[in-house]
């Protein structure tokens, strides 16, 4: 199917994106402004982005939240029905929708997706995951594949994804993990082109997928010093040359780096919700907690706390807009950032750090 054009094909060097506002609270604080993520407030987000020039809006796909007192993610919107909504509420910006592919039918998802593609006048995305969360599956009586099995589905559920958005024909799928007769589908993708795919991976497994099946890859940064060394082994790959590489991080700005520090500090130290960051870490670790050095348990809890685990991108306008120069300069294509409430700093991203990446030809000026 043809290249479609939207932001996400824009000239901007470095790409930016609001990530997770779909969910409650991805700052695990007590902080009164914490980002409750009721609909207006989505609605308002968003609006502001777009207008702003952002390219997109990712969501999260969360069945469950992680206790504590702010019980952290556990307020979440449907990603299909909110892109939706998202796509018929704004003008450019592109929303994707977030997927556990052992979750949803692809056929489902296939009309889904194409009613919101239409809705967004081919402005629709989609983040396709493998899935991790032992205990949402649990909820919907899906079994958790060993690792790499899960990519495997995957590939096979997304070749069905784009058989239904390409062929006019009924056809029939006799797969691994999928069996079907008769598969169909109109309408077609918007324009003749189809949505844009991500995916996140950081193993041998999940970056294979991306490269052979999407068009963006959501890398994890560990480390910022071994970002290009990452970059360059991922375009090592046979194929990778052609795949945007994006990051998610969270974003904490203030006009001094003195101003972002207390602020950090009182985020974090005075109203962190240290509850709900232990069990994001057990989760994600699958009971790792318990031989974690004491240290190194605290610091992944104060790193949820701050931002899920995200890249954090701290600090003045200044060194925040030097930040996203040095993750271009290292190769990325740009980043999903999460905020402590979206409305309400919005506007600090929009007069303070945009007009710098301008000046530092990151980006173009919006309009």
């Amino acid at each position: 199917m043809n290249q479609r054009e939207n932001r996400m094909t824009n000239a901007n060097r470095f790409k930016l994106g609001l990530f997770g506002m779909n969910c409650s609270t991805n700052f695990a604080t007590l902080a009164p402004e914490r980002w409750l993520a009721g609909w207006e407030e989505n609605l308002a987000a968003a609006r502001m982005a777009d207008e702003a020039g952002l390219e997109f809006v990712l969501p999260i796909a969360r069945w469950q939240g992680y206790g504590g007192k702010t019980d952290r993610q556990g307020t979440a919107f449907e990603t299909l029905s909110w892109a939706s909504a998202i796509l018929a509420s704004t003008n450019d910006i592109t929303a994707f929708s977030t997927v556990h592919v052992p979750l949803v039918n692809p056929i489902f998802a296939a009309k889904s997706m194409v009613t919101a593609d239409h809705v967004g006048r081919g402005r629709f995305g989609l983040n396709i995951v493998s899935g991790w969360n032992i205990e949402e599956f649990g909820m919907f009586g899906a079994t958790l594949r060993e690792h790499d099995e899960r990519y495997a589905v995957s590939a096979e559920w997304t070749e069905i994804l784009k058989r239904v958005w390409s062929e006019e024909e009924p056809f029939d799928f006799d797969g691994t993990y999928f069996k079907l007769k008769g598969v169909s589908g109109k309408p077609k993708p918007w324009g003749g082109s189809r949505p844009m795919l991500m995916s996140a991976g950081s193993s041998p497994a999940g970056r294979r997928f991306a490269v052979n099946n999407v068009d963006c890859l959501f890398m994890v940064i560990g480390e910022e010093k071994n970002l290009t060394a990452d970059i360059a082994a991922i375009r090592a790959i046979a194929g990778a040359e052609r795949i945007g590489l994006y990051a998610s991080g969270h974003l904490l700005c203030r006009r001094t780096a003195k101003e972002t520090q207390d602020y950090y500090h009182y985020l974090v130290h005075e109203m962190g919700d240290w509850e709900a960051a232990r069990n994001v870490v057990e989760k994600r670790e699958r009971g790792g907690s318990q031989s974690m050095p004491p240290g190194l348990l605290r610091k992944a809890m104060e790193r949820v706390i701050s931002g899920g685990a995200t890249f954090p991108v701290i600090g003045s306008y200044d060194e925040v807009a030097e930040t996203f120069l040095r993750l271009s300069n290292a190769g990325l294509s740009g980043m999903a950032l999460m905020l402590v409430n979206y409305v309400q700093e919005m506007p600090i991203l929009r007069d303070e750090v945009l007009p710098r990446l301008e000046r530092l030809q990151l980006r173009q000026k919006n309009g």
